[in-house]
């Protein structure tokens, strides 16, 4: 751009005063927010002209007041989920159980019966005890359990795992790698397809601390395929004198076999002799994101005590969605927690359910087709649930999932053979009408 050409168009620019006098609507709006603004979108609009690039279309003030009312709108938003993916990791994982959070002060760590400071572990550990019939700490995260047993039981000396087992449980976070950091010393063992108990025996030393063994939550190895069951890596570890610690990771406290879905039981783990596991509370448990360390007293008093676990342990609004989560599964009102509901949700209702929505819709160009829902969320690899899609056929299915994201209440859906479509599954009866006005402000 000739040098001419570019002070011309520094010349176009308003100065911080006229913008603001073009804005005096915005008077309720804090001074120096607004003003902050105007310069940043004027400084932008210089870098555009310095750099040779197009400047935008519409006014500077029009530009400030898209972005002050983009800062006001909560980002964080109510989303409908219609894709079918029960545990999807992008949409927050589990949906929670309905749960009023506290306004104003709450008796987080203190004891009203005595008047005396409390520990937050109260608030859960009754149920967690009757739950699981253990001892148990809550942390923020599965991947802040794993460390946190780790660098407690592990730090300094050797921790066996198999090949086998050493996976990445995503956004690119890898068991060696959380391993490394915490102290502890990896030592691998077998093959990554077969591991057998004489692995691990011949593995262990005087720097042994820990035997790990980890659910490949997120994938499967099928095949010529083996590693020692849980009943003898527990023996191993009581007759050495080695704890053994299993990650988990979905953490599944009720058996969903009967709806279609297999995975390992907490309970099972505890009834093989392990005295330590940790597991997910935002998979198929059903709760807010967080981590369950639990098993044997004595190892539980060793996490509460270590340093670390003041940095890993969850705030109130975690605590208060998990105790709710965790009541409704003490009293078996599986139709109270979300996930479990859409995990129990039969083909017959779902495919009643696409019917009438279909009949809503008219005169789009629907159809209702058999279809399968996912339970995601780094569980259940696949595994699949029979549903009932509804499926719409629109001249443009890309822009019409583009402004389904762009509703007042944003849907997520999923294009299959070109057409767009929704899985009600994932759906809650009570969303239906919401997701008939986004389908229509769509089109």
């Amino acid at each position: 751009m000739e040098p001419s050409t570019q002070t011309a168009l520094f010349r176009t620019l308003p100065s911080v005063d006229q913008v603001l006098g073009q804005l005096t609507h915005l008077n309720h709006l804090p001074r120096a927010l607004v003003t902050g603004e105007v310069r940043s979108v004027l400084a932008a609009r210089r870098g555009c002209i310095s750099s040779g690039q197009p400047l935008p279309e519409h006014t500077v003030a029009h530009e400030v007041e898209d972005r002050l009312h983009s800062l006001l709108r909560p980002s964080l938003r109510r989303v409908i989920n219609a894709t079918g993916v029960i545990l999807h990791t992008n949409l927050g994982r589990a949906p929670l159980t309905h749960f009023e959070p506290i306004a104003g002060y709450s008796n987080l760590e203190y004891d009203l019966a005595s008047g005396k400071r409390g520990r937050r572990d109260a608030h859960y550990q009754p149920l967690l005890r009757r739950l699981l019939g253990q001892e148990a700490i809550v942390v923020n995260n599965n991947a802040a359990a794993v460390y946190l047993v780790l660098h407690e039981l592990a730090r300094g000396g050797e921790a066996i795992v198999s090949r086998g087992e050493l996976i990445e449980i995503g956004d690119g976070f890898r068991i060696p790698e959380i391993m490394q950091r915490s102290g502890a010393i990896l030592r691998e063992v077998g093959t990554t397809n077969r591991t057998r108990l004489d692995d691990y025996r011949d593995a262990i030393n005087e720097r042994t601390r820990l035997i790990m063994r980890v659910h490949p939550s997120n994938f499967q190895i099928s095949g010529f395929a083996g590693r020692p069951s849980l009943q003898e890596l527990a023996q191993l570890g009581k007759e050495k004198g080695i704890p053994v610690y299993e990650d988990l990771g979905s953490g599944c406290l009720i058996d969903l076999r009967r709806f279609g879905i297999t995975e390992p039981l907490v309970s099972e783990s505890f009834e093989a002799g392990v005295p330590l596991v940790s597991f997910s509370c935002d998979k198929l448990l059903g709760g807010p994101q967080s981590g369950i360390i639990a098993g044997d007293a004595g190892l539980i008093g060793r996490m509460r005590r270590n340093p670390m676990y003041r940095a890993f342990r969850v705030d109130k609004l975690a605590i208060e969605a998990l105790e709710s989560t965790l009541r409704h599964l003490l009293l078996e009102d599986w139709e109270a927690v979300p996930a479990l509901r859409m995990i129990a949700s039969s083909s017959e209702e779902l495919r009643e359910r696409a019917e009438r929505l279909a009949a809503r819709l008219s005169p789009l160009d629907v159809c209702v087709t058999a279809g399968e829902s996912a339970a995601g969320g780094g569980s259940t690899p696949d595994q699949t649930l029979p549903t009932w899609l509804v499926q719409i056929a629109v001249p443009s299915v890309n822009g019409m999932e583009q402004r389904l994201r762009q509703a007042p209440v944003p849907v997520i859906a999923r294009i299959e053979r070109d057409l767009l479509t929704l899985d009600l599954r994932t759906v809650a009866p009570a969303e239906e009408g919401s997701l008939i006005a986004s389908i229509r402000y769509a089109l």
